[in-house]
């Protein structure tokens, strides 16, 4: 069974969270998480601090919001600067985030040539002070989220070790690949057991989570909880789904038609929140492998997909290929 999981100031009734997502992570998909499968919490997509620093509030929208009926939600922030962040801690604050994340796993070498993302991991006196940056200005938890040694070149772990535990840090979130590794590469698990083993506070481990049978190798590590992370596209239900499996409970997976359902409310909420069909149908084409999973026409649903320039031939072609 899934188990309390308590975090800095705050108590959730399950230890199973829905990670962060790069172009997918934002209200809709996060609402249809918690509607179908009640996580402890979701996290935003990364967020720059200068775009909450000082890009206008349309650009931040797809960011920021949060859906009326969702839950609780952790705001991801990206940066280097303990000014910044600090500033960035403060706005997430105001804006309803539950918990706050610092990035310090992305890979992307844009994020890591600004000294931020996977970047931190060789820096930590910096680390420190931006950890103390978003600690000295937010009463809710406070996270990193970082990458592991795995078979890099990089040195970290014991560095990292005294950083983080002298720093007040509330919780740590491992993702078990170093930051050169792709996805083919297996979860370091190891690695994670590391940190629990090391550190005073709880920790989260994330990687490869697809089923109970991974969920329960990577709770093997004595991880507090467990984030999901790619595996949640287009199955929203796939927490509660664990959930009620780690119970020994029977769990019914959605039809054929639910599926599709789901992913036209998504699409459609998608763009109401955008302000624009174009690039919610232009998001839907991305993600439409991950929802067609179970259906016989896959490869033709896709390429037709493709081709879908309204919303109304979306839907239709979702009623056709999911009925």
């Amino acid at each position: 069974m899934t188990t309390p999981l308590t975090l800095g100031n705050l108590t959730f009734d399950n230890n199973l969270i829905q990670g962060p997502l790069a172009g997918i992570s934002c209200a809709p998909f996060r609402r249809l998480t918690w509607q179908h499968s009640k996580p402890a919490f979701s996290c935003t997509e990364m967020i720059s601090c200068k775009t909450l620093l000082h890009h206008p509030l349309a650009t931040q929208k797809r960011f920021t919001t949060k859906a009326l009926d969702e839950g609780p939600v952790c705001f991801q922030l990206s940066g280097a600067d303990s000014r910044e962040l600090g500033q960035a801690t403060r706005i997430s604050t105001q804006l309803g985030a539950d918990l706050i994340d610092l990035n310090c796993g992305c890979p992307v070498n844009k994020i890591r040539k600004k000294g931020a993302g996977s970047s931190l991991l060789l820096q930590p006196d910096n680390l420190y002070q931006l950890i103390r940056a978003m600690k000295d200005n937010t009463h809710v938890p406070v996270s990193i989220k970082i990458r592991v040694q795995g078979f890099g070149p990089d040195r970290f772990h014991d560095e990292l070790i005294k950083a983080i535990n002298a720093s007040g840090l509330d919780y740590l979130i491992v993702h078990g690949r170093h930051w050169t590794e792709h996805y083919e590469t297996t979860c370091h698990y190891e690695d994670i057991r590391f940190f629990v083993e090391h550190l005073n506070l709880p920790v989260i481990g994330n990687g490869d989570i697809a089923d109970v049978a991974s969920l329960q190798t990577m709770l093997a590590t004595g991880c507090a909880g467990v984030m999901i992370g790619r595996a949640g596209v287009g199955q929203p239900w796939l927490i509660g789904q664990l959930k009620a499996l780690l119970a020994a409970e029977t769990f019914h997976t959605p039809s054929q038609y639910a599926i599709g359902s789901m992913f036209m409310e998504h699409v459609s909420e998608l763009s109401a929140l955008l302000g624009s069909e174009k690039f919610a149908l232009l998001q839907a084409r991305k993600i439409a492998k991950y929802y067609s999973r179970r259906i016989p026409a896959r490869l033709e649903f896709c390429a037709q997909m493709n081709n879908c320039e309204k919303l109304e031939h979306f839907e239709t072609l979702v009623r056709f290929f999911f009925n």
